[in-house]
């Protein structure tokens, strides 16, 4: 199953037609994708009754971000064995976990404003969860995620590494965390822990990984977490990058004005995001 934000209404998504999920079940659920994953278990049962003929049809580029109103974002660093081996950082023993504050979250399709001349790309596999977490074993963890999206952890890295890190502002400038074009549920893959992902600038791929690469999971991140707090239903995790970042480069290679930014990942989809200059 997908699901999208229509222009602040959660559709059911089925090839290019969207479906008004308040619409087809009366008020039911709906309108917001937030008040449906607050209610994850009932609308699973009603979905499988929504009748999608009538329908409109959609493009991604008009979706706005599936999880438009998390209360908490949770972000993972160096959770990819090859991005740990190119910054000559080991191997975490526990998720290096950090926040993207939710204003900066934004649609699969805007425009990201550059803060500085060293904004950076990072394309991550990124978490909804539909039920609430609290102390959840791994064997059972992808009970509690709704779905899965593309998203990107866009870095200002100046004000990342400043006053001895400030990783959480320096990634969450206004519109920071692209996500999108939907959220598909995890019985939609063969092996949601394996999937094929990528990064482009300017029609170039600088990243190519499988998230089988992480050295946390999904599970297992999940059940760090809510080890330590509870996972409500809309939260997010950013779940890390694979190697092929800009900073890392000789030389650096940093976002300009005009670039465009396509990220994809296997059986989600892609989202695409022009950089422009800041004030524009």
């Amino acid at each position: 199953m997908k699901l999208g934000n229509d222009r602040g209404r959660a559709v059911l998504i089925s090839g290019s037609v969207a479906t008004d999920i308040a619409n087809a079940t009366k008020g039911a659920f709906g309108p917001s994708l937030a008040s449906i994953y607050e209610r994850w278990d009932d609308f699973l049962i009603a979905a499988k009754e929504i009748d999608t003929s009538g329908g409109r049809s959609v493009s991604p580029e008009g979706l706005g971000s599936p999880a438009p109103l998390p209360r908490q974002v949770f972000a993972i660093g160096l959770n990819y064995r090859s991005h740990a081996a190119e910054t000559g950082i080991a191997i975490p023993t526990v998720p290096a976990a950090f926040t993207k504050f939710p204003a900066s979250l934004s649609g699969p399709f805007d425009d990201i404003e550059l803060s500085s001349e060293t904004v950076d790309w990072e394309v991550e596999l990124v978490v909804v969860i539909g039920r609430r977490a609290d102390r959840v074993p791994v064997e059972s963890a992808w009970e509690h995620v709704a779905g899965l999206s593309v998203g990107q952890d866009i870095s200002d890295r100046t004000l990342q590494f400043a006053a001895a890190g400030q990783f959480s502002l320096g990634k969450s400038y206004r519109g920071y965390g692209p996500i999108g074009p939907w959220l598909v549920t995890p019985d939609e893959f063969d092996d949601p822990d394996d999937l094929e992902m990528s990064c482009s600038v300017n029609g170039t791929v600088v990243q190519s990984e499988r998230t089988s690469d992480m050295v946390f999971s999904v599970p297992q991140l999940i059940t760090e977490l809510s080890e330590i707090l509870p996972l409500l239903p809309g939260d997010v995790i950013f779940t890390g990058t694979p190697a092929g970042v800009g900073f890392v480069r000789q030389p650096s290679m940093f976002l300009a004005p005009g670039d465009v930014i396509e990220s994809w990942i296997e059986g989600i989809g892609t989202i695409r995001n022009t950089c422009r200059a800041p004030g524009h």
